[in-house]
């Protein structure tokens, strides 16, 4: 059941849902986002991955109007390391790569990528196929060893 996170206007700004077929917490933000948006958010897509003892989140910005800078630093040195402490390892970002929301993605990318493996994509089906390959891999790797 995907958990939705509504703004003050009484519109969705996040859908959070755990897929149990690909094994991975599907987040799809939508419109602008405010700094308590995302902390908000943020903190709730943690419970479905310990919950579901997930390590890939997928990540989804298309629908996002605008920067959200604001949060980026918060991401960083707040929310990166509880999610790496619970067990988080791959992050897929999708974002438009025109988009302000893209600048803001690669922000967080700068300054998370060496706690966990994250990419960005503009396509989902792709970042869809690279979780899917990163999974198969660590699975070769728990077989192998």
């Amino acid at each position: 059941m995907p958990t939705e996170l509504v703004n003050g206007f009484g519109k969705v700004y996040l859908t959070i849902e755990y897929d149990p077929a690909n094994q991975w917490v599907y987040n799809n933000w939508v419109g602008y986002q405010t700094y308590v948006g995302i902390i908000r958010g943020a903190d709730e897509c943690l419970y479905p991955l310990l919950e579901n003892q997930c390590s890939y989140l997928l990540n989804d910005n298309r629908q996002v109007l605008g920067p959200w800078d604001h949060a980026v630093q918060w991401l960083v040195t707040d929310w990166a390391p509880r999610a790496v402490a619970q067990g988080l390892t791959h992050f897929a970002q999708v974002v438009s790569p025109e988009s302000f929301a893209a600048q803001s993605a690669d922000a967080m990318y700068k300054g998370i990528s060496d706690r966990f493996q994250m990419r960005m994509f503009d396509n989902i089906v792709i970042a869809q196929t690279w979780l899917y390959e990163e999974q198969k891999l660590a699975a070769k790797r728990r077989l192998n060893g």
